[in-house]
């Protein structure tokens, strides 16, 4: 009986878990991606930035124009952890 409702109780806090990992993810400009292959966390830009009040960058001009990242958010690292090793391309030799 307590295995059962502690499993009863562990499943009702997942979707608690998960709706609060998201709420920080959310205030803290990160962006999670995950599959069976990585979990990523990304920076994304900062709709509050006064430089590029969260576009990302702006369009330096010249012959050949480019985007200039801000710094809101491209100084910081994204974070990955590699769970099963990506598949070999047709293309590619195995060694």
């Amino acid at each position: 009986m307590l295995t059962r409702t502690g499993s009863l109780m562990a499943a009702a806090a997942v979707p608690l878990a998960l709706a609060a990992a998201a709420t920080v993810l959310k205030a803290g400009h990160w962006e999670l991606y995950a599959d069976r292959h990585r979990i990523e966390l990304a920076p994304r830009p900062r709709r509050s930035c006064p430089d590029c009040r969260g576009a990302g960058g702006w369009w330096v001009g010249g012959a050949n124009p480019e985007m200039e990242a801000c710094g809101c958010w491209a100084t910081w690292r994204d974070l990955r952890v590699r769970l099963l090793p990506l598949p070999a391309t047709a293309y590619e030799p195995p060694f």
